[in-house]
């Protein structure tokens, strides 16, 4: 797979929101802070008509995904036990195969299970974008090591506001308005 453009376009992305769970929430960094943020991404990927595809790490031990978010019936999620989201066979059922793809990815932690799957994403020849004001680790050391190892890697770093807008053409829309909504 490849991608023609760095620039991702609503019907070629899929937002990853990636083990935002009830047992791992309590011990992220500025976890209030993460909830609003990838609150922020799932409405603005409805708004956009962006898949979107939550997971969950073992959730029989972790929990599953955090009730703070407020998640689309329809919104598939994937239990796994894997670290990185594209070494489960449903995952991939799920994401299908399109050498275009762009994957927005979030989540938690920013140095085990997100780092993974941006990696592997990257090696397999999707155009990554990371979210860094929606990931989080235990400490700010672990997500500041993973950002830059990602950086290193050739995979996007981007914030909420910056990536909402890319996925956009231009002003003066419905969706434009509501974009704006969300990030004031």
């Amino acid at each position: 797979m490849s991608s023609t453009s760095s620039i991702p376009v609503p019907a070629q992305s899929t937002l990853i929101v990636i083990d935002v769970q009830e047992r791992l929430l309590p011990v992220m960094q500025e976890a209030d802070l993460l909830i609003t943020n990838i609150q922020k991404l799932l409405d603005g990927a409805t708004i956009l008509g962006v898949n979107t595809i939550l997971t969950e790490q073992y959730p029989k031990g972790l929990g599953p995904t955090t009730t703070k978010l407020n998640i689309i019936q329809s919104t598939p999620i994937l239990q796994k036990d894997s670290f990185s989201c594209l070494a489960q066979p449903s995952f991939k059922e799920i994401l299908g195969n399109n050498p275009d793809q762009h994957l927005i990815i979030c989540g938690i932690e920013s140095h085990i299970c997100v780092l993974k799957t941006a990696l592997e994403a990257k090696e397999q020849g999707y155009t990554v974008h990371v979210v860094a004001d929606a990931v989080s680790s235990r400490t700010v050391e672990n997500k500041s090591l993973a950002l830059e190892r990602m950086r290193q890697s050739g995979i996007f770093i981007t914030s909420v506001e910056m990536i909402l807008f890319m996925l956009m053409e231009c002003a003066g829309t419905d969706q434009f308005k509501s974009i704006s909504k969300l990030i004031k």
